[in-house]
């Protein structure tokens, strides 16, 4: 091992070691598990998926280990550490640092083919064109089921070069999988390409039932593959950016080697369908969904798709606790039918930090909007800016937007 990288890794270990102890951390896991069980203290607001080429200050998060392995976990020390600097809202942190398990998919027999034009000055955001691979009952014939497999051999090499470097500062803990995840929709979006997969639900509606059970199917048996393999985590902390800890999970708690559906979350998208019908979205999204998620324990569903006038066909979800409302929604309407019912995870508007200066009187009138409904229908709520893909290179909008987003949920 490089001395360099190893002295690089210890020194941030302490940091983040003496900041996971703070009492605020520690608390903000009461306000999570709190909101998700229906029971909140207040709103949980949560920052995630950053314009990190953006947002650099100083040399906080130059990287400087070599070692590819040692590298990652110099990134996660140092952009965690920095959230928590400039940007913590209600964050958690682990009382360790994760290496996640080398997990193997051989493939489905088609792999997204597509033509991606980057951003100019903007080198994580692409402009993606799609070609489509699933025109045909032929192309159809092509998938085929998918093998899971664990990778022990690496995952211990990566855990023990880690845990050598900084394990007797922090402790060291493999990662699995922390969610089922179940995304037909968007996938088919980037196998086919959105103008033809629109055209084929209307034009072609049992070719796309064809085309959505196979892959479907093809899901679902990886899922499968990954609950036999003993692959999902029992400590699991993010759920797509929005709080996870919910102590009414079948099997909270669980300190065991073997983590079924039951004690972990299932998250369902199907954001292409924000331009389709209620019916049309139950036939082909709700209707398959529903039998593999009533295995999960609880239920998070949706994510940019609008479903403040879906809700009668969204609450068919067994196990539903959950639900993403979008800056394209309603959230009056969404709050009205959410209730006491299930969890609220609004979702502000990112374009709010792409300003030259973020506008504190629009923010807090739309915060505002939010924050009023769900108090005036008694929902739990999570609030999570995501999805920014530019702060117009000013991350002081971000900051502020913390600043005051956080002073308005502790001060009701």
């Amino acid at each position: 091992m490089n001395l360099t990288d190893r002295n690089i890794l210890r020194k941030l270990a302490g940091e983040y070691l003496l900041l996971s102890r703070q009492e605020r951390f520690l608390e903000n896991r009461k306000l999570h598990r709190a909101v998700n069980d229906l029971k909140p203290i207040r709103p949980v607001v949560l920052i995630d998926e950053l314009p990190w080429t953006e947002m650099a200050i100083g040399d906080e998060l130059t990287l400087r280990c070599e070692d590819p392995v040692l590298r990652q976990v110099e990134w996660f020390l140092r952009s965690t550490l920095y959230k928590a600097r400039h940007l913590p809202a209600d964050m958690i942190l682990t009382p360790y640092v994760p290496v996640h398990k080398k997990i193997k998919s051989t493939g489905i027999g088609i792999s997204v083919d597509e033509r991606t034009l980057a951003q100019e000055g903007r080198d994580t955001i692409r402009s993606h064109e799609y070609h489509d691979q699933l025109a045909t009952d032929a192309d159809l014939d092509k998938l085929h089921p998918t093998v899971i497999s664990y990778d022990p051999e690496d995952t211990l090499r990566r855990f023990h070069l880690v845990g050598d470097a900084i394990g007797d500062i922090l402790p060291v803990r493999l990662k699995g999988i922390e969610y089922a995840s179940f995304q037909t929709w968007d996938d088919v979006s980037m196998y086919r390409g959105v103008n033809n997969l629109l055209v084929d639900l209307a034009d072609r509606p049992e070719f796309m039932h064809r085309l959505v059970r196979k892959l479907h199917d093809i899901r679902w048996d990886a899922i499968r593959q990954t609950e036999a393999l003993g692959l999902f985590d029992h400590d699991p902390h993010s759920l797509h950016c929005t709080p996870i800890l919910a102590s009414d999970l079948p099997g909270a708690g669980f300190d065991g080697e073997h983590v079924t559906l039951k004690n972990v979350w299932g998250r369902a998208v199907a954001q292409i369908f924000a331009s389709v019908s209620g019916a049309m979205h139950e036939e082909f999204d709700i209707d398959y969904i529903k039998e593999p998620l009533s295995h999960c324990g609880l239920v998070y569903y949706g994510c940019c798709e609008p479903l403040d006038r879906k809700m009668d066909i969204v609450q068919k979800i067994p196990n539903l606790r959950k639900v993403s409302i979008t800056p394209w929604a309603d959230v009056n309407i969404a709050a009205e039918a959410i209730g006491r019912k299930y969890v609220l995870s609004s979702k502000p508007n990112p374009a709010s930090v792409a300003t030259d200066r973020l506008d504190p009187v629009q923010l807090r009138k739309e915060i505002g909007t939010i924050l009023k409904a769900c108090q005036r229908h008694g929902c739990s709520c999570d609030l999570v800016l995501k999805d920014i893909s530019t702060c117009n290179g000013r991350p002081e909008n971000i900051f502020e937007w913390e600043r005051i987003v956080m002073e308005m949920v502790k001060n009701g």
